[in-house]
């Protein structure tokens, strides 16, 4: 995971290295990059990818056109950016709480309550990635290749740990595992945004994994 990240920021730049180019007006040299990276969540989940043109962008996060031309090349550029740093602050978070857990059970719930109620606070980010993200295949392959691999990845570190401690079942293929509580909760997410209603999407979290854990704890 850690080197799927060095591999992006060699390609792209990190954060700071893009800000630091625009910081002469005497602002914080983050702020107009983060505003860019937030607009540009908010705009394509109010209007779609392909609807949404750069101008758009600058108007939401308060600057001038040409301001985000001096942090990203191009609109592709500045979805893949914002998706980067929102799995960024996942896996941060994900990392810490997880590090004061022993038991692999407890971290899939951890992880399942972690997923849901960070989408369920940013319908925005929860958009994007549900929808947007899913029509262009360029776009899911890139992404499938870097964030969701290493999502999987720690999924499956989880319940191999599991297996080893004798709380999964050894016999459950690992990757069939983590596959069936990624499917669980992405629909659920899905549903939450196609949905007409408002609901705590993060109590859904326990259920998923009660019922995958029918089929995975080890039985006497």
């Amino acid at each position: 995971m850690a080197q799927l990240r060095q591999a992006r920021k060699t390609k792209r730049g990190t954060p700071a290295q893009h800000a630091g180019r625009n910081a002469s007006n005497g602002a914080r040299p983050g702020d107009k990059y983060q505003r860019i990276l937030d607009a540009a969540i908010a705009v394509i989940a109010e209007k779609g990818f392909h609807n949404s043109r750069v101008s758009d962008i600058a108007e939401r996060a308060d600057v001038a056109d040409g301001t985000v031309y001096l942090y990203f090349k191009s609109k592709e550029q500045i979805l893949m950016t914002a998706l980067d740093g929102a799995f960024e602050v996942f896996y941060r978070r994900a990392k810490e709480e997880l590090a004061s857990v022993t038991d692999a059970p407890a971290k899939l719930r951890l992880l399942a309550r972690l997923h849901l109620r960070l989408l369920s606070k940013n319908r925005s980010l929860a958009v994007m990635l549900q929808t947007e993200l899913r029509q262009s295949a360029k776009f899911l392959a890139e992404f499938s290749q870097r964030e969701l691999k290493g999502y999987f990845n720690l999924i499956r570190e989880i319940i191999c740990e599991g297996q080893r401690a004798g709380s999964i079942r050894r016999e459950v293929p690992d990757k069939i595992a983590a596959a069936c509580l990624f499917g669980a909760l992405d629909e659920l997410v899905t549903s939450w945004v196609l949905s007409n209603r408002e609901y705590d999407l993060a109590e859904a979290a326990d259920p998923v994994v009660d019922l995958l854990l029918g089929g995975l704890e080890a039985r006497s």
